[in-house]
């Protein structure tokens, strides 16, 4: 079933919701294994973590829904439009928490041998964290232990990132077809 058809605009939502899914399952994923290594080691994950997971999974159930909702011709576009700009600014919320800290980071460089100086005190104050059994992690010193951690973590930040344009865009693409809609009915009943 191809669904209603609204046009370049139409087309373009669909697109939208799909590309943000995709975007949403990675994040879902790859945080969703970052918390559960971190509760496996007795520790309490990061704020940053839990708030991305949370927020990831609401929208990503928003999104089938509206997706089904779209293809039935049912959406409410003006009430889609204030919802993604609602996900739009939790998303860049998390796009700046997620960041924060690894705008500053280079991830080629952990592990390094030039490296080795720094990476040994932050192994020791790391562990002294650790050895206490539920602390919480602290998410500025956890995004640094390893390269994989510091790259998958990124893949997060940038996925987060093109998540915002992406709302952007769809509430930018409903406000039109709420606008375009009216008016196509109307010309119905003259007609």
């Amino acid at each position: 079933m191809p669904g209603p058809d609204y046009g370049a605009l139409g087309a373009t939502l669909k697109s939208v919701r799909v590309l943000q899914a995709c975007c949403l399952i990675a994040i879902i994923g790859m945080t969703a294994n970052f918390i559960s290594m971190i509760v496996s080691s007795s520790q309490t994950p990061p704020s940053e973590l839990v708030g991305t997971l949370s927020i990831t999974c609401i929208a990503v159930l928003y999104c089938v829904i509206t997706f089904i909702l779209f293809l039935d011709s049912t959406l409410p576009f003006l009430i889609n439009t204030a919802i993604d700009s609602l996900l739009l600014i939790a998303l860049t919320v998390i796009a700046v928490a997620v960041g924060r800290p690894l705008s500053y980071l280079n991830c080629q460089s952990i592990g390094t041998a030039d490296d080795m100086g720094s990476a040994y005190d932050f192994t020791m104050s790391l562990g002294d964290s650790l050895n206490q059994s539920g602390s919480q992690l602290d998410y500025n010193t956890w995004v640094g232990m390893t390269q994989s951690t510091c790259l998958e973590m990124k893949s997060i930040w940038g996925l987060s990132i093109a998540l915002c344009v992406l709302f952007a865009l769809s509430s930018i693409c409903s406000v039109c077809l709420w606008r375009r809609k009216p008016a196509a009915a109307s010309k119905d009943i003259e007609g």
